[in-house]
C-alpha cells in the first residue's frame, strides 16, 4: 500500500501495463492503463489463450439435460406447504371487506395472510375517502390481495377461492388511446400540485402529470426548428407497438423457510442480492439473517428482481405457519406480474443530401400499466451524430399489470420505429441503406458488421421496393441496435485450490440460464491451465462473497474481472506455499497445462495434483472484487442483423427465411454461450415482430389470452436460418475486457429489420406490429385503396 499524506488516505499501489485495445479487423493496438499491482498481467487477443474465446460447452448441460438441475418450483422442504395467490377480480376499485373465513376452516389450510401493501404499484391515498382503508387499492385486475397456504397445492387453490373479497367498483380504463383523453377514468386519482398536474402517478418526481399521462421526460440538443430548416431532405413516420407479455418458462416463484434465526429463500431470481435486501427491508431484518439461493432458474429477460409480491406472501405464511412455504405463480399470473410497455411514436428526421443529419424529433407515448418506464428514445438518442436533438416521452396509466424491464427496455419499441425511418431516410435519397448509415454512424464496431453484411450476405442483390412479382413476394432488410456498458462494483468471487487438486469458484450470482457457471469456469481454467470442466463452480448463495443482479448486461463485465483477480491470487498464494517444498523461489514458478512449471528450467515441472499436495495446510483461498474500470470513457455495444422474408400479400403471412447478425461485446470468454444468447435474442425478436400481443377485454378489464395457448409465442417451425458472427471488440477497461449480450442480441433488431424487409418486398412500409395476417392485409389493403 502506499500512503497519500496530503488526504490521509491509503491509496492502493499501482504499475503501468499495456493493453490489447481495438478490432481485429482494423488491427489490433495497445493502450497502456494503470492497475493495482495485485491484478494480474493484461491478457493477448483471444486467438492466443487457451480456454477464453474458445467454444465451451455449458457448464451445467448435462444436468439440465438429465433433469438433475433443481429450479425453483422442484424445492420440496420437510413439512412444506403450498400457497395460492388470491387475486383482485375487478380492475379497478376500494376493497371494502375481505372474509377470509371459510378458507380457514378448509382442512390442511395451514395460514392465511391479508395483503396491505402491493409492490410494483405505485400507491396513492385516494382524497375522496374519508376514512383510509386498511387494504390497498385495486388498479389492475389480478392484482393479490391474499395468499393462502395449505398441505397441498390443490388444497390451497380451493381455498383460495373461498377467501370472499367485497369491492367499490371505479371506473377504469385498459386501452392506451383511451387513457389519454381528457374524460377518461383516472388510475391514480389525486389533488393537483402546484404545477397543475395530477399529483401520484409512480412516475420520477417532478415530471407532470395531466390525466393518465405522466411527462414529458425530454432530451434536447441543439435547435431542431434550425435543424430541420437546414434540411435537404425531411421524413416523418408514425408507429405502434404492443405489450407484449416476458413468459419465461419458469414463472415468479419462492420456496421461504422463516426461522427465528435465519429467513432462507429460495427464489427464481435475476438477483440474490437484491431478494435478500428487499426481505430485510421490508422484514427489518439484519441481511444476514437472509439466506438466498438460487441454484437454476429458468429464465427472467429482466422482470425477475427483488422480493415482489409473491415472496413477501409467502414469507408471511411462512412466518404464521412455523412451516416452509412454495408460491409459484400459474401461467396466467405470470402474464399479468410483467410486461413490456406498448408505444405510439411519431418521428420526425431531416438531413443534407449526403445523408448529413441535421435534426431528429420524437414524441413517443406508451403505458407500462400502472407503473411506469415506457420510454422509447435510446435508439434515437444514442446510435447516430446528429447536431440537433428533441425528444419528448410520455407514460399513459391504465388499469393493467404493471410493466418491468424486458431485454433491454424501451429499445425494441425505438429501433422499430427509429431504423425505419432512417431507411426512409435512404430511400428519400435515393441512398443504399448500409451507405447512409456508414455515413451517419461512427462506432468502430458497427462499420466492421456493416462490412460483414456486405460479405455474408446476399445485400449486394438487393432489388428496388416492391419489384417481386406474384403473390409471394420476397425482401431483406437491415437494422441495427445499440447498448451501453454498465458496472456493478458488488460483484466478488472467491477461489479455493485445496490440498488434492480441487480449484473451484464461490459467488453469490446467479446463473439465468445465460451460461454465467460456464463462463466463470473459463476464466478460472485459463488462469489455472486446466479444463473448465474442472473447475467446480459455486454460485447463487447470499453465503458466498456478493454477486451482481444479472440485467442490462452487467453480469460477464461485473463479475469476471473478480473471478480472474481472485483466481490469479489465488495461484500467486500457492507458488508461495509450495516453492520452498520444491526448492525454488514462488516468482520462479507458472502453470502451463495444469502443470506448475520451473521458468528457468521448463523440463522440471509437476502435476497441479502433485504440487498442491505439498501445501503446508489444506487448503488456501483469495477473494478478490470488481476494482473500478481503468479509464472513465463511455463505451456502446450493438450489432447488425440482416433479415431475408418471404410475405404472402393473400394471405397476409410473413415468413422469416433467414436471419445473418454481426454483433460485439467486447471480449468474448464462451463464443457459444454468446452465440446462443444471440440465438434467443434474434428469436424472441422475431416472435415479438411477428406473434405476441397482450389482447385486453375493454369492458371487463382483464387479459384475454393469459395463456400460452391464445398467447402466440414463436414455434419450432418459425425458426428461420440463423447465422451469427461475433467481432471481438478490445477497450482494455479490466482484467477480461468482458462485456454482456443480453441486451443487443438481436432482441432489438429484428422487428425493424423484419419491416424495412417488408417494405423491400411489398413496397409497403409496416408501421404496425405485431404483423399478424390480419394487421398484414390492412396494411396492403390501405395502399391499394390509396392508389385507387
Amino acid at each position: 500500500m502506499a500512503f497519500n499524506s496530503d488526504s490521509a488516505k491509503p491509496e492502493t499501489a499501482t504499475r503501468t501495463e499495456s493493453f490489447v485495445w481495438g478490432i481485429p479487423q482494423n488491427g489490433l493496438q495497445h493502450k497502456e492503463r494503470q492497475v493495482a499491482q495485485d491484478e494480474p498481467p493484461p491478457l493477448p487477443a483471444n486467438a492466443e489463450l487457451t480456454y477464453i474465446g474458445k467454444p465451451t460447452e455449458r457448464y451445467d448441460g448435462p444436468a439440465k439435460a438429465m433433469g438433475k438441475g433443481k429450479y425453483t418450483a422442484d424445492v420440496n422442504l420437510p413439512g412444506m406447504l403450498y400457497a395460492r395467490l388470491v387475486d383482485a377480480t375487478i380492475p379497478h376499485g376500494r376493497i371494502v371487506s375481505i372474509d377470509t373465513s371459510a378458507a380457514e376452516k378448509v382442512p390442511g389450510v395451514r395460514a392465511v395472510h391479508v395483503i396491505e401493501h402491493v409492490y410494483g404499484v405505485a400507491e396513492l391515498r385516494d382524497p375522496k375517502m374519508e376514512t383510509p382503508s386498511r387494504y390497498p387499492m385495486v388498479r389492475y385486475a389480478g392484482q393479490p390481495v391474499a395468499g393462502v397456504a395449505a398441505i397441498s397445492q390443490q388444497i390451497a387453490n380451493d381455498a383460495a377461492a373461498l377467501v370472499k373479497v367485497q369491492y367499490d367498483t371505479m371506473p377504469f380504463v385498459v386501452d392506451r388511446s383511451d387513457a389519454r383523453s381528457d374524460d377518461a377514468p383516472m388510475v391514480f386519482p389525486g389533488p393537483a400540485d402546484a404545477a397543475g398536474s395530477a399529483g401520484g402517478g409512480g412516475g420520477p418526481k417532478g415530471v407532470p402529470q395531466k390525466g393518465n399521462v405522466h411527462g414529458p421526460q425530454q432530451k434536447k440538443i441543439g435547435d431542431t426548428d434550425k435543424g430541420f430548416s437546414e434540411a435537404d431532405v425531411i421524413v416523418e413516420g408514425e408507429y405502434f407497438t404492443q405489450v407484449q407479455t416476458h413468459s419465461a418458462l419458469e414463472t415468479h416463484g419462492f420456496v421461504v423457510d422463516w426461522k427465528p434465526d435465519e429467513v432462507t429463500v429460495y427464489a427464481s431470481t435475476q438477483g440474490t442480492s437484491s431478494v435478500r435486501n428487499e426481505f430485510a427491508d421490508v422484514f427489518k431484518l439484519p441481511k444476514s439473517k437472509v439466506r438466498v439461493i438460487t441454484e437454476y432458474m429458468g429464465g427472467g429477460f429482466g422482470a425477475k428482481f427483488g422480493a415482489g409480491n409473491e415472496g413477501v406472501v409467502a414469507a408471511n405464511l411462512s412466518r404464521k405457519a412455523n412451516a416452509p412455504v412454495k408460491l409459484m405463480l400459474d401461467r396466467r399470473q405470470e402474464h399479468i406480474v410483467c410486461n413490456r410497455p406498448d408505444s405510439h411514436q411519431k418521428l420526425k428526421i431531416g438531413a443534407k443530401q449526403d445523408g448529413t443529419l441535421t435534426a431528429i424529433a420524437l414524441t413517443s407515448y406508451g403505458t407500462a400499466g400502472v407503473g411506469t418506464g415506457a420510454g422509447t428514445a435510446g435508439p434515437a438518442t444514442n446510435m447516430y451524430k446528429c447536431p440537433n436533438l428533441l425528444t419528448e416521452e410520455y407514460d399513459v396509466f391504465v388499469n393493467a399489470g404493471p410493466g418491468a424491464a424486458f431485454r433491454a427496455p424501451g429499445h425494441p419499441q425505438g429501433c422499430f420505429a427509429f431504423e425505419q425511418t432512417i431507411d426512409d431516410l435512404a430511400a428519400k435519397l435515393n441512398m443504399d441503406p448500409l451507405t447512409l448509415r456508414e455515413k451517419i454512424d461512427e462506432n468502430p464496431a458497427r462499420k466492421v458488421e456493416r462490412q460483414l453484411i456486405l460479405e455474408r450476405t446476399n445485400w449486394r442483390n438487393r432489388k428496388p421496393a416492391g419489384s417481386d412479382t406474384g403473390p409471394v413476394k420476397r425482401g431483406m432488410g437491415i437494422a441495427q441496435s445499440v447498448w451501453y456498458r454498465f458496472v456493478n462494483m458488488n460483484s466478488s468471487c472467491e477461489v479455493r485450490v485445496s490440498r488434492d487438486g480441487s480449484v473451484e469458484l464461490m459467488s453469490a450470482v446467479q446463473d439465468l440460464g445465460t451460461g454465467t457457471k460456464t463462463m466463470l469456469a473459463v476464466i478460472v481454467a485459463e488462469e489455472f491451465g486446466i479444463p473448465p470442466a474442472s473447475v467446480g463452480i459455486r454460485i447463487g448463495d447470499t453465503r458466498f462473497p456478493i454477486g451482481p443482479d444479472s440485467g442490462g448486461s452487467v453480469t460477464a463485465g461485473s463479475i469476471t474481472p473478480a473471478a480472474r483477480n481472485a483466481a490469479y491470487q489465488a495461484k500467486q498464494k500457492l507458488f508461495v506455499a509450495v516453492a520452498p517444498q520444491l526448492g525454488t523461489t514462488s516468482d520462479n514458478l507458472t502453470l502451463r497445462n495444469g502443470r506448475v512449471v520451473f521458468k528457468n528450467d521448463a523440463s522440471r515441472s509437476f502435476s497441479l495434483k502433485q504440487a498442491t499436495a505439498k501445501l503446508p495446510t489444506d487448503q488456501i483461498s483469495a477473494q478478490s472484487t470488481r476494482v473500478a474500470e481503468y479509464a472513465k470513457e463511455r463505451i456502446t455495444y450493438g450489432g447488425v442483423d440482416y433479415v431475408e422474408l418471404a410475405v404472402d400479400t393473400e394471405t397476409g403471412r410473413v415468413h422469416i427465411e433467414k436471419v445473418f447478425g454481426a454483433h460485439d461485446c467486447g471480449r468474448p470468454i464462451n463464443p457459444t454461450g454468446v452465440i446462443s444468447q444471440i440465438n434467443g435474442g434474434i428469436l424472441q425478436g422475431i416472435s415479438y415482430a411477428l406473434f405476441e400481443q397482450r389482447i385486453m377485454d375493454r369492458n371487463a378489464g382483464y387479459m384475454l389470452n393469459a395463456n400460452l395457448e391464445n398467447y402466440k409465442i414463436l414455434g419450432a417451425r418459425e425458426v428461420p436460418e440463423i447465422e451469427v458472427v461475433l467481432v471481438e471488440n478490445y477497450i482494455a477497461q479490466s482484467s477480461t475486457d468482458a462485456a454482456g449480450i443480453g441486451e443487443s442480441a438481436g432482441i432489438i433488431t429484428l422487428a425493424a429489420a423484419i419491416g424495412n424487409a417488408f417494405y423491400n418486398a411489398t413496397g409497403v412500409r409496416m408501421r404496425k406490429i405485431p404483423m399478424t395476417p390480419a394487421n398484414v392485409l390492412s396494411a396492403l389493403g390501405k395502399v391499394q385503396e390509396v392508389q385507387a
